[in-house]
């Protein structure tokens, strides 16, 4: 084998080395990025909707008429999965207008002054041994008020829109104190608890 064709050889046998390291990772990295996909909540076919006690006695139900948010979910690793909510306080409807006027003003949401109730997920995780159940930490924003809040969430289904779109659902339900976010009126009449159910479909973008 003569030098220049041993030196050839060599060149060539490392040029293609490399080219099949490149190969394999950019393969890798796109298998990677299509498990993850980001999703837009479909507020038409979703709720956010609360319960609160009145007067010791009975639960009254209300509910946010206009919200937004995403989902970005990794499917091959779901630490990466992020999910943001944002919810506009003006749009309470308990089904009553003189009700829904005093949920607005000062001494409830007080929605001129903090017109968003936000969620940004801080940490996702798999709950081990339950199907479908993600355990989720994020910041719950309210009445300039923000908390750190671990919640329960199920994957309740995955499917196809009309359109042929690749459809999420997930549903959560906790509940906070309304004083450690600063709504203190009417304690004797209405409770502190006031127990919350996200219902989500989400569309893949």
């Amino acid at each position: 084998m003569t030098t220049w064709f041993k030196r050839n050889w060599q060149i060539s046998f490392i040029g293609s080395l490399i080219l099949a390291l490149l190969i394999i990772t950019f393969t890798q990295k796109t298998e990677s990025q299509d498990t993850a996909a980001t999703y837009e909540i479909d507020a038409v076919h979703s709720a956010v909707i609360f319960r609160a006690k009145h007067m010791g006695v009975t639960y009254n139900y209300g509910r946010f008429n206009e919200f937004s948010g995403s989902i970005m979910m990794d499917e091959t690793d779901v630490s990466k999965s992020k999910v943001e909510l944002e919810v506009k306080t003006a749009s309470v409807d308990t089904a009553n207008g003189k009700r829904d006027q005093h949920l607005r003003s000062p001494d409830f949401f007080n929605a001129k002054q903090f017109p968003v109730i936000t969620f940004k997920s801080t940490k996702v995780s798999a709950k081990a041994g339950q199907e479908n159940m993600l355990e989720v930490t994020g910041d719950f924003a309210m009445h300039g008020v923000q908390k750190s809040i671990t919640v329960d969430v199920e994957i309740t289904g995955k499917g196809k829109s009309p359109q042929g779109g690749e459809l999420i659902g997930f549903e959560t339900t906790f509940v906070i104190k309304r004083s450690e976010f600063g709504m203190n009126y009417g304690m004797q009449g209405v409770s502190d608890d006031i127990r919350i159910t996200v219902s989500i479909e989400a569309g893949k973008k």
